[in-house]
């Protein structure tokens, strides 16, 4: 079980031979607050030092699309909505495509009482017709640092996602006359992962991503730094304990050779201990994942 936040204090200023604090969060003590700050600081590097499989997040959700007939009015960015559609959830993260819709057009602003949609483009027409909603931007997780590369699927169509796409590819996605597909591409831009094309269905898709949530509360809540006593981490304490020892020395001017040295072996056999690795082969031959000797019948051929 991991030690809390009052422990790993304690442990840091036994260590230093400091005075050992009773308790952490509001204590008036000078070292005691600047060792809370430098084991913040502690965890805001670590996350960053290596993809720790603690931090490993996996991501599903499903896109939202609703299909409506609506009217348009050339040269408007008006649109207006069937009177039992319910367009309470359509934000600027939505996109619109349809009739009379220009291809790129997002969603504004949405009213829903008056069942009114601004459009960021003009309609090509007017009339009544069928359009769909889409969203195809999504926030990101609360505590998202950075994405896991190739990690992206639609798993309703059991397609890897494409991407992520740069800005002249994205642009040339969403303004050419061959834009679209039936591959998803995704993007993050604005903080929101974004996705192309609009989809008319409400596909599963997943990611995953490396949290920036190294601290946790006593009831399991997500934290992005301690502030509580009881305050655990998901980390590896003993590197929290060097982290911040090495930190204390640097900012008192210290000598911190000896720190430095304990906290970078510790850290590398932490890093290689954190996950396997795959045995690497130098003569790897393909699978054989079709017919082979391996999974051929001994009997019942033709049957």
């Amino acid at each position: 079980m991991s030690s809390t936040m009052l422990q790993l204090v304690q442990q840091v200023s036994a260590e230093l031979n400091l005075a050992v604090p009773t308790y952490v969060a509001g204590n008036p003590s000078q070292d005691t607050q600047q060792i809370l700050a430098l084991m913040n600081g502690a965890g805001y590097d670590l996350i960053k030092e290596h993809d720790w499989q603690a931090l490993q997040v996996q991501y599903r959700f499903y896109t939202q699309a609703i299909t409506t007939d609506a009217t348009s009015t050339n040269g408007s960015t008006t649109l207006v909505v069937d009177s039992g559609t319910d367009i309470s959830t359509v934000t600027n993260q939505w996109g619109i495509t349809g009739y009379n819709i220009n291809q790129d057009t997002q969603v504004v602003t949405a009213n829903n009482t008056s069942k009114e949609i601004v459009m960021s483009q003009m309609a090509s027409g007017s009339g009544t017709g069928q359009v769909v909603l889409a969203q195809t931007a999504y926030t990101l997780p609360a505590d998202f640092e950075a994405i896991t590369d190739r990690t992206q699927w639609d798993k309703t169509k059991h397609w890897e996602a494409l991407g992520p796409e740069d800005a002249q590819q994205w642009q040339w996605l969403k303004s050419g006359y061959i834009s679209t597909g039936p591959r998803i591409r995704w993007r993050i831009l604005d903080n929101q992962f974004q996705v192309w094309p609009p989809m008319n269905t409400n596909e599963y898709l997943g990611w995953e991503y490396r949290s920036k949530g190294w601290a946790r509360a006593a009831n399991g809540t997500v934290k992005n730094s301690f502030t509580a006593d009881t305050d655990t981490t998901v980390l590896d304490d003993r590197i929290i304990v060097l982290s911040t020892k090495l930190k204390y020395f640097q900012i008192k001017s210290f000598d911190t050779t000896a720190l430095q040295q304990d906290y970078m072996r510790y850290l590398s056999i932490a890093k290689s201990n954190d996950k396997g690795a795959p045995n690497l082969s130098f003569a790897p031959y393909p699978s054989k994942v079709l017919i082979g000797y391996a999974n051929i019948p001994d009997t019942g051929y033709g049957s």
